[in-house]
């Protein structure tokens, strides 16, 4: 009889235990689709991406215009000569291809730094977040299925958007 009574006070114990526990989450893809900061962020790699895009096609153009124009001189020229300038210009397209690629790599680079700061500083929040409103836990939820259901009133996603947005 006193196992059964201590039993059922154990149970009772670890149920009163798990109940106590605040435990909320947050919806990573909303989070960082309204998160003004990274909104910005793609505003300024967007520009970057569209005037490399300009330069790119404004280099490429210039490029196909001079090698139309060799074409056409070529017939009239030596055959050692217009090898000789053929050679010249498939070097020059060899060097604009990479210095574009090195620029495009750059943005790329570029690109994933800020996103890795930015996720890193929005985990920071979220964990310090946490702390300031007494959680036990707080759990993201993704496509990847971290959190396959949770209760509407759990869900502090704005909250946390709120906060990081006025954070500023």
């Amino acid at each position: 009889m006193n196992k059964v009574i201590l039993g059922v006070a154990f149970v009772l114990s670890l149920t009163a235990c798990q109940q106590s526990q605040k435990i909320a989450y947050v919806d990573n893809s909303k989070l960082l689709d309204e998160y003004q900061e990274k909104k910005d962020l793609e505003a300024m790699l967007k520009g970057k991406i569209n005037k490399y895009q300009l330069k790119r096609d404004s280099i490429s153009q210039a490029f196909q215009v001079k090698a139309q124009a060799f074409e056409a001189q070529a017939k009239s020229l030596a055959p050692a000569v217009a090898q000789q300038k053929y050679s010249e210009l498939a070097q020059e397209s060899q060097l604009l291809q990479q210095q574009l690629m090195v620029e495009e790599q750059a943005i790329q680079e570029e690109s994933r730094t800020k996103m890795d700061t930015l996720l890193k500083k929005v985990k920071s929040f979220i964990k310090n977040y946490g702390k300031q409103h007494d959680y036990d836990f707080i759990l993201g939820a993704n496509d990847g299925g971290s959190v396959h259901y949770g209760k509407a009133d759990k869900d502090i996603t704005a909250d946390i958007v709120k906060a990081l947005n006025e954070k500023k």
